[in-house]
């Protein structure tokens, strides 16, 4: 078997959404070959490169090829290369209902480098976020954190009184409870709309 033939069929073997890079297949030869098997494999479409270096399989169903979902290749580079993401504040916002906006961007903060990824036609950014948007987690209140932020400081105290309809007893705790690690304006926001007085 050639080294593409050879990539390809471990490339098989992965989830939806693995990412494939030369530094990972060095065990099948040497640099160079890695790398050219990886551009053959590229132009003849049976792999899709992403960035510089790095690929995906492409997912093949009963009405032809596409990319993986952009979700599934950002979990797995994540993993790859040890950070922390999460979506952005504006798909959060439309999420919980605070907007009817649709984002038309995929974007994902990162405690990683600023970058893009292109799967198909469609572009996936990785913009890096403070701790404080990452830390706050995947669950509802996560969400509501990074909706928040992305809402920003004059719409805050509405959406809170939105969210404080919607999210459940538990959820609000939570978000009260992450006050301290979140920025003054909107520890004070969440302070104001939802902690309870008297």
């Amino acid at each position: 078997m050639t080294v593409a033939e050879t990539i390809l069929a471990e490339a098989k073997t992965l989830p939806e959404g693995a990412v494939i890079s030369a530094k990972e297949l060095l065990h099948l030869g040497n640099r160079a070959a890695v790398d050219q098997a990886l551009s053959r494999l590229g132009r003849s479409k049976k792999l899709m490169r992403i960035g510089h270096g790095l690929y995906v399989r492409p997912v093949e169903s009963r009405f032809g090829t596409r990319a993986p979902t952009p979700a599934k290749v950002v979990a797995q580079l994540a993993e790859a290369n040890a950070e922390t993401v999460a979506p952005h504040g504006a798909a959060a916002a439309n999420k919980l209902g605070l907007t009817t906006q649709v984002p038309t961007k995929v974007i994902y903060y990162t405690s990683g480098p600023n970058r893009r990824i292109k799967l198909g036609a469609q572009i996936v950014e990785l913009k890096h976020a403070p701790n404080w948007l990452l830390l706050s987690g995947a669950g509802r209140a996560g969400e509501a954190v990074r909706a928040l932020a992305w809402i920003g400081k004059q719409h805050a105290s509405e959406a809170l009184s939105k969210l404080k309809r919607t999210l459940s007893e538990a959820e609000v705790n939570e978000l009260v409870a992450r006050r301290r690690v979140l920025p003054g304006w909107l520890s004070q926001s969440i302070s104001r709309s939802l902690m309870q007085h008297g």
